[in-house]
């Protein structure tokens, strides 16, 4: 047999060829991104990731979690605060609102970052061990109950037949509070020391009057305060109006400066992703999937699937948000006062897109991020319905044109 040779070249191209056929072949039996990396900026020193559980009280982890940090950053060590003893507090004032209101307020466990520097204002806050909450046989919060019965009583107090109230109704409140959440912590004893709710947050030593709120709407003016316009505001409680640009430079500064940030947003969007532990607004419009028949959803295969829902293999073009874009969903109730989180700090993915790194209170156990998830510069700034911030961190412009 006669033996050919090949001329180097023509060996070369082939080597190649095979390799390029090859390495085609393997991309397409695994997926097409490398998926999200990102890269830590800024990450601000902040408790651990709590479980709100089967309850609606992200108001009241996300507000104490501000306050846990910012003991952190005073060097006053780590403490563990009582969400319950915050949402008691605040259900009791409530009752009195709701009923002095008629029924014409929102009543339910929903509430704001406000409510957390209230309730300490007024009644004082206490360890999570002095009052942990659990008194119904639960280890994590499971609400459904309690928020129906006390609905329940309110009501009945205000549609009652007597003409009059009894001067003995938030007695009964009271009562139902202490079944359960907890029999109110008078005094207590914590590390040796007796205190009251009152004298542990003077021991704290953290000035709540320096905690602000902004939001940026523009259908009230900018540079002043204005109540904001949704259900789980039941204390009417006003916070700052400010321009997008200025609202995110406040945020920036204040995780610039060491100080973290609650962050009131809504998570309903189709581009919030907990398991993949990223929140982003894709620029391409995907079809609501909301009335699609099972049998037809499941025949179809993965590529068409795809095609349909957003992606959460790597980072996409986003939308550029605007002013209008805010004032437009939250005008038509597509951004909502949904969730309560905290802003920890800054983040970049591999193609250098900026996000901003949350701590979600949703438990840590078995989620990608331990608790925490990215939420893309766009998604802040288009489904931030508002901030709480250490009034301290404020841009110096900004103040002086609050007159803070």
């Amino acid at each position: 047999m006669k033996k050919i040779q090949l001329p180097v070249v023509t060996l070369i191209a082939a080597i190649f060829f095979l390799q390029a056929a090859f390495a085609q072949k393997e991309s397409e039996n695994k997926d097409e991104s490398e998926g999200f990396i990102f890269t830590d900026e800024i990450r601000l020193n902040c408790t651990p990731v709590k479980n709100q559980y089967r309850s609606g009280t992200c108001w009241s982890y996300s507000g104490l979690a501000l306050l846990e940090s910012e003991l952190l950053n005073a060097g006053k060590g780590e403490y563990d605060l009582s969400e319950a003893f915050i949402i008691r507090t605040a259900y009791s004032d409530r009752a009195t609102k709701y009923v002095r209101f008629h029924g014409s307020l929102n009543f339910g466990g929903g509430g704001a970052f406000h409510d957390v520097t209230e309730m300490i204002k007024e009644y004082g806050i206490v360890p999570e061990e002095v009052y942990p909450g659990n008194v119904i046989g639960e280890d994590l919060f499971v609400h459904g109950e309690m928020d129906n019965v006390f609905a329940a009583y309110v009501d009945g107090v205000i549609e009652n037949k007597n003409k009059k109230l009894t001067p003995v109704w938030h007695d009964g409140f009271e009562g139902l509070l202490d079944v359960y959440i907890g029999e109110y912590p008078e005094t207590f004893i914590y590390n040796g020391i007796e205190y009251t709710p009152k004298s542990f947050a003077d021991e704290l030593g953290l000035n709540i009057d320096d905690y602000v709120e902004f939001g940026s709407f523009t259908h009230h003016p900018f540079y002043e305060t204005f109540i904001l316009e949704v259900p789980d505001n039941w204390l009417l409680h006003e916070i700052y109006n400010v321009p997008l640009d200025e609202m995110m430079e406040i945020i920036d500064n204040s995780l610039i400066e060491g100080h973290t940030i609650a962050w009131g947003a809504d998570v309903s969007e189709k581009g919030f992703s907990w398991s993949n532990g990223v929140a982003i607004v894709p620029d391409e419009e995907k079809p609501d999937l909301a009335g699609t028949e099972k049998e037809k959803w499941e025949s179809l295969t993965s590529k068409e699937k795809s095609k349909m829902l957003y992606s959460f293999d790597g980072p996409v073009k986003e939308k550029v948000i605007t002013q209008d874009m805010r004032q437009e969903a939250f005008d038509n109730y597509t951004t909502t006062d949904d969730h309560g989180l905290e802003i920890v700090g800054i983040a970049r993915d591999q193609n250098g897109g900026k996000y901003y790194i949350i701590k979600n209170s949703w438990g840590a156990e078995g989620h990608k991020y331990d608790g925490f998830f990215y939420a893309s510069e766009s998604f802040v700034k288009y489904k931030t319905m508002d901030i709480g911030v250490n009034k301290n961190t404020i841009p110096r412009n900004i103040r002086k044109k609050l007159d803070l």
